[in-house]
């Protein structure tokens, strides 16, 4: 369930404070598959269990890019919105580390941390999130990345 909205200076208020964490989803192959499908990533990693046994990985591993994907549908259900904001975008990202594979049959979760706010233009702040995508069970984890959201308020 999403927060209610923060200001624009709660927000630069919670820098460095974990400000997001997501539930636990499940990563399993019939979505590595659809992702292979829809990307054209048909990497035997990712979608031949067999012949991945036999690999260093020991089965099948979602792909990185489904990982970081996942980033997308997961932050703005935990997020807070920023009052008097009409829409965020995805503005990208300024590091990306694809630390761990996420095996086939895990779940992962989503913590996501205020790192700054930049204002760009009037009616335009761009809101730097820090992500870390755990995988239940691990100690390392999925991915580390610096998300850029671009928030528009006219």
């Amino acid at each position: 369930m999403p927060r209610p909205p923060l200001s624009l200076s709660d927000y630069r208020a919670a820098v460095g404070r974990e400000i997001g964490r997501s539930d636990w989803v499940l990563i399993d192959q019939p979505m590595i598959d659809a992702f292979a499908a829809l990307t054209g990533d048909n990497q035997y990693i990712h979608i031949d269990p067999v012949r991945a046994r036999e690999s260093p990985l020991g089965g099948t591993v979602a792909h990185g890019f489904l990982t970081l994907a996942i980033i997308g549908g997961l932050g703005p259900k935990v997020i807070p919105p920023i009052e008097d904001t009409k829409i965020g975008y995805n503005y990208g990202f300024n590091s990306i580390r694809l630390v761990t594979p996420v095996p086939s049959g895990s779940r992962i979760r989503a913590i996501f941390i205020a790192k700054g706010a930049e204002q760009r233009a009037p009616g335009q702040v761009t809101l730097t999130f820090g992500v870390t995508v755990e995988i239940e069970g691990r100690i390392k984890p999925a991915l580390v990345a610096e998300w850029l959201t671009l928030m528009v308020s006219e």
